[in-house]
């Protein structure tokens, strides 16, 4: 069985065609659209920009070096994303919790949630496509029945809507923020405090487009808001429970980064260093879920086992006590 997913890069619909203006002496014409649309890499907005998609003061430009100034006025044509086939596929799904209305899961690590460039089959859509017939076409083609994402390899419970009703309801929980999502994770080092909250807009690197960073609200940050609270002291190590206000990528990565005590395992924001046990991603779970049920109102509240690699390292940092 076969469906159609129509995505661009990074997933994300942008109604084409999109103005600017710029308000202050800017860099270079591409370094300016990948700060203003950071759903767009900047080697994206380099093909646009050489195609000819770009005008700048009602003149196609296809200079990516050209400076800006303020005053300057941009129209930028995103030709609408090719689909890609999609494909069904067999994937065992470890089941938290099911119904006609939604599905719960427990992801395991290296499991990509949907398709992607890299990523074009063996993700969880395409899982979800064999397990769910009647799925495509549930909150979009993009990502059918998809209402919040994990990292690849980060573990634990996803939520998946069966319909449109369950769909809206959910993506209404998560913009209103009543949906709860927490995540269990080591880190490095030892908090000074007992919990916190971490308050910093998270945005697309600048340098380096496939991470993302502290990026200020002004260059284009969105706000990002994670709670959190030390449930275990592992010596150099700590076990933090956290809560997610607000669901940027890479959030809990990023924001244990800055504050200096990154995420165990972690390859792109930690600092690298082996902690005696294989860990085959970051050390970070999606330990539980708590929602509304869309059609019976009622508070449904799911709990993710631990992996066994997680398990395994609190165990050896425990022995070291």
């Amino acid at each position: 069985m076969k469906f159609w997913q129509i995505f661009d890069e990074e997933l994300v619909i942008l109604t084409s065609p999109i103005s600017l203006e710029v308000l202050e002496k800017s860099d270079r014409l591409d370094r300016y659209l990948a700060q203003k649309l950071p759903s767009l890499s900047r080697s994206r907005m380099q093909q646009l920009i050489e195609q000819g998609r770009v005008q700048l003061n009602g003149t196609v430009c296809t200079s990516k070096k050209i400076n800006l100034n303020p005053g300057d006025s941009i129209i930028l044509e995103v030709p609408e994303a090719q689909p890609l086939e999609l494909e069904a596929e067999n994937i065992p799904l470890d089941i938290l919790y099911e119904d006609d209305q939604l599905l719960i899961l427990n992801k395991p690590t290296g499991l990509v949630v949907h398709p992607a460039p890299g990523h074009p089959d063996g993700t969880l859509v395409n899982a979800l496509l064999a397990h769910c017939p009647n799925l495509p076409g549930i909150g979009g083609v993009q990502r059918p029945g998809i209402v919040h994402r994990l990292d690849k390899d980060t573990t634990g419970a996803i939520a998946i809507a069966k319909t449109d009703l369950a769909y809206r309801h959910l993506q209404a929980q998560l913009q209103a923020k009543t949906a709860r999502r927490e995540y269990l994770g080591v880190v490095y080092g030892t908090p000074k405090t007992g919990s916190g909250t971490i308050n910093l807009p998270i945005g697309r690197h600048p340098q380096d487009r496939k991470k993302m960073a502290i990026v200020p609200i002004e260059q284009g940050g969105r706000t990002a808001i994670t709670h959190w609270e030390i449930r275990e002291r592992l010596h150099n190590y700590t076990l933090i429970h956290f809560q997610l206000e607000t669901g940027r990528t890479h959030q809990i990565r990023v924001h244990s980064a800055k504050i200096g005590h990154p995420i165990v395992g972690d390859p792109v924001y930690g600092p690298g260093r082996s902690v005696g046990v294989n860990l085959p991603g970051q050390a970070l779970h999606a330990w539980r879920l708590r929602l509304q049920h869309p059609a019976s109102q009622d508070w449904l509240e799911v709990t993710a086992p631990l992996p066994p690699a997680l398990t395994t390292l609190l165990e050896v940092l425990r022995r070291r006590m």
